[in-house]
C-alpha cells in the first residue's frame, strides 16, 4: 500500500468511496444524498490536505488534514479518515492514522484533534485510541444514526 497527495485526477474515485462511506448515515455528517460537487468543499478544499492510500491500482481510503480552527486555534489539526467498506479491517485505517500523524507532526501542528466521532463507531474508537487519542468530552445526542436515531459524540485528541 502506498500513501500519497491526491491529485485533481482522483476525484471519481475518490467520490465512489466518499458516497459508498455516507450512504450508511452511520459514521459521518453528511447526508447520503450529498451531491458530488459538494466533494470539493468538504474533501478537497484550499485549507485542507487531502491524501489517498492505494492498493492494487485502486484508491482505498482516503484522509484530508487541517486546521481545526483558524487564526490562534490554528496549531492544531483536524483530520477526517474514510476506507472504502470493501477494504476495512485490513490495516488501512492505521495505515492512515500513522501518516496522519507524522504529516502534523512535520508541519509543526501541536495536537490533532477529531470533532464528532460517532459513539456507535466501536472501531474507529478503538483504532484512535490505540494511537494514544483520548475522549475529551461529548456532545449527548450530537449524531441523528440512521437506524439507532440520535446517539452520543466524541470529542478526541492526541498531544503531539
Amino acid at each position: 500500500m502506498n500513501i500519497r497527495k491526491a491529485q485533481t485526477s482522483d476525484y471519481d474515485e475518490i467520490w465512489e468511496l466518499f458516497s459508498e462511506v455516507i450512504k450508511t448515515e452511520d459514521s459521518y455528517v453528511f447526508k447520503k444524498t450529498t451531491p458530488k460537487k459538494d466533494l470539493k468543499k468538504h474533501w478537497f478544499a484550499p485549507y485542507m490536505e487531502t491524501y489517498v492510500i492505494e492498493g492494487n491500482g485502486k484508491i482505498l481510503g482516503t484522509y484530508i488534514i487541517k486546521p481545526n480552527q483558524i487564526g490562534l486555534g490554528k496549531h492544531i489539526a483536524n483530520c477526517s479518515y474514510m476506507v472504502h467498506p470493501n477494504t476495512q479491517g485490513k490495516g488501512v485505517g492505521k495505515k492512515l492514522c500513522e501518516h496522519s500523524i507524522n504529516v502534523a507532526q512535520k508541519e509543526s501542528y501541536k495536537g490533532i484533534q477529531f470533532n464528532i466521532v460517532v459513539s456507535t463507531n466501536k472501531a474507529a474508537i478503538a483504532l484512535w485510541k490505540k494511537f494514544g487519542f483520548k475522549i475529551i468530552g461529548t456532545t449527548p445526542n450530537g449524531y441523528k444514526h440512521s437506524t439507532l436515531g440520535y446517539v452520543d459524540t466524541y470529542i478526541m485528541f492526541k498531544q503531539l
